[in-house]
């Protein structure tokens, strides 16, 4: 009888101890997944970014009707949106941090990490916390936030399948990195009338109409009797490609309002056949202060580049070179430019 107790004792206990260690491998399963379970295989079902950087500054991409914008409908660069949508489709696991450096990266983490929200068909689904690179650089160290599994307290290592490199520079917040260089990209079909207005230089000023296949240009209002029809269809084309060259990275807001109160050189509208309208005006870069000679004033201008605020307000910097076939109609369209006075050393046209 003894013996029976004690073997019904020890069959519970193992009994037991089989099930602590069978809840224990379960548990530490669902931890794992909690850990590591980073990535989103279907990537076409990831719908909106949120990306916040070690700054506070926030940047969002959507998709609406298969195409990414920013949060107000504006152009994102399409490269960028590949490059976030990749990581999250390719990011795996690489290894688990040593136990002795887990709270210290944890308290590095509070204070410093890039955070991207991913949401799925509308939903939120997991939220990345990235932080510092992991010591080889083939990775990165980071903490998971899932809608179902919850929030991790433990960071791992991630690294991109197939990448050798750090993550997190696919991740920035700063607009003016996600902007679309493209200014235009019209094609023929899309163009009803091209306006440019030179306030220094008024008799180089021309416009363009285009109505089904009748086409004029004014000059300064006045309508020129004769135009080869191919020179103008040459011109219009010129607006298929055309981009800015770089946002503003060196006028502070200050500088900017100035640039803004200045008279622009050039004041250039396109009105599409949709009735839309787009008008850019182009400011010279003033290199040093002007220097009087006589009674003239010698503007010491950048030759190559100048400032040009776009209809959001943005003020960009645009090269002479890009823009010339736009600005110089009289290679176009017999334009008398006889009464233009010549700036040569004052204000140079090209």
């Amino acid at each position: 009888m003894k013996k029976l107790i004690v073997l019904i004792v020890a069959l519970g206990i193992l009994g037991t101890l089989g099930w602590f260690a069978l809840d224990l491998i379960q548990n530490k399963d669902k931890s794992d997944k909690e850990l590591i379970d980073f990535a989103i295989e279907d990537i076409e079902s990831v719908d909106k970014v949120i990306i916040t950087d070690a700054f506070n500054q926030t940047f969002e991409i959507r998709k609406t009707n298969g195409e990414w914008t920013d949060k107000d409908g504006g152009c994102v660069v399409p490269e960028s949106v590949e490059f976030v949508l990749d990581a999250i489709k390719k990011i795996e696991f690489k290894g688990y941090l040593p136990d002795g450096s887990i709270e210290r990266f944890v308290n590095m983490m509070a204070s410093q990490h890039t955070k991207v929200e991913i949401y799925q068909n509308g939903e939120w689904s997991k939220t990345w916390y990235i932080g510092p690179a992991a010591q080889d650089h083939m990775g990165q160290i980071m903490l998971l936030d899932d809608s179902e599994a919850g929030k991790s307290d433990i960071p791992v290592l991630m690294r991109i399948k197939g990448v050798h490199g750090i993550i997190d520079p696919r991740f920035f917040a700063d607009p003016k990195k996600w902007m679309c260089t493209n200014i235009f990209s019209l094609q023929l079909s899309d163009i009803a009338k091209v306006d440019l207005k030179f306030n220094d230089e008024p008799e180089r000023s021309f416009t363009v109409t285009k109505d089904k296949n009748k086409l004029n240009v004014y000059q300064q209002g006045k309508k020129l009797p004769i135009v080869d029809t191919s020179m103008i269809f040459r011109y219009l084309d010129k607006y298929k490609k055309i981009n800015f060259d770089i946002p503003n990275y060196e006028l502070s807001d200050k500088q900017v309002d100035s640039v803004k109160h200045t008279k622009p050189f050039c004041e250039l509208t396109v009105t599409e056949t949709n009735g839309k309208s787009k008008k850019l005006k182009c400011f010279r870069i003033i290199a040093h202060q002007p220097e009087a000679v006589g009674h003239l004033n010698l503007l010491d201008v950048n030759r190559d580049k100048f400032w040009c605020e776009l209809p959001n307000g943005e003020l960009v910097k645009c090269q002479y070179f890009v823009f010339n076939p736009l600005f110089f109609g009289h290679l176009y369209f017999p334009l008398d430019l006889s009464n233009v006075k010549t700036h040569d050393g004052v204000l140079p046209i090209e």
